[in-house]
């Protein structure tokens, strides 16, 4: 009989060249898979609900599996591969059986990925590699107005990266929240799926809006021009968290 399991997975991106198995790095997806070896004695290959970049960390990244073999303890199976992932800054939060059409990818029908700034002149100690550091004062009222102009359903071809294999540049951003606590201004993307590099593109072209560079009109040019060229610089991916995966 063959079973299905769903993980919930969080990891620390920034030593890795991201979730999916590459030749030139250590990924996140290559290293699960190697302790789900260790503890079931076979190769197994896992499905991530989304290929996070070199950088880019998540906190409750969805990913499945399937076995010959039913677990029959969940928190012995989370507690054995966590041992087999000590070395890394990456933990199994939870397992779940789901019914064998599952898919981590294909099924789900929302994603919620944060972007977090640190907006203060002085220096990161304690959130370095996790927070994108803006030394300059940023207009948060600006921002909230550019990312208006983001939400529905819109041709994001301005934003989206030369390599990216999306068969369409079309998507429907659903919710963007924006919040700031102190010197941290976060701010929610809420989509069914996103293309490569469309969050930090378009946190790059905010953060223009934010410190003064471009004016409304201008951010609103680039977002309908449909040109990668008119984009902004990306916005590093150490800000960058995937926060939930709704199905």
């Amino acid at each position: 009989m063959t079973y299905n399991y769903q993980m919930i997975i969080e990891y620390d991106g920034t030593n890795f060249v991201g979730w999916q198995k590459q030749k030139n790095g250590l990924s996140i997806q290559a290293i699960v898979q190697n302790a789900l070896k260790k503890y079931f004695n076979r190769n197994i290959n896992i499905n991530g609900s989304g290929r996070t970049d070199s950088g880019v960390h998540a906190l409750a990244q969805s990913a499945n599996f399937k076995i010959e073999k039913k677990i029959e303890n969940n928190e012995k199976f989370i507690n054995s591969l966590n041992f087999f992932l000590k070395k890394y800054p990456i933990s199994i939060i939870s397992i779940k059986r789901r019914n064998l059409k599952f898919h981590a990818r294909f099924s789900a029908k929302q994603r919620v990925y944060k972007y977090v700034i640190l907006n203060r002149i002085g220096s990161v100690a304690i959130d370095k590699n996790k927070v994108w550091h803006i030394r300059k004062k940023l207009n948060l009222g600006m921002i909230i107005k550019g990312a208006k102009l983001l939400k529905g359903t819109k041709d994001f071809s301005t934003f989206r990266s030369s390599k990216c294999s999306a068969t369409s540049p079309i998507k429907t951003l659903n919710k963007i929240f924006i919040t700031k606590t102190g010197n941290l201004i976060i701010i929610k993307f809420s989509s069914q799926s996103f293309l490569m590099q469309q969050i930090r593109s378009m946190v790059g072209c905010l953060k223009k809006l934010g410190d003064g560079t471009w004016n409304l009109s201008k951010f609103e040019r680039v977002l309908k021009s449909k040109k990668r060229s008119m984009c902004a610089a990306v916005s590093p991916p150490d800000g960058l968290y995937l926060e939930k995966v709704f199905y």
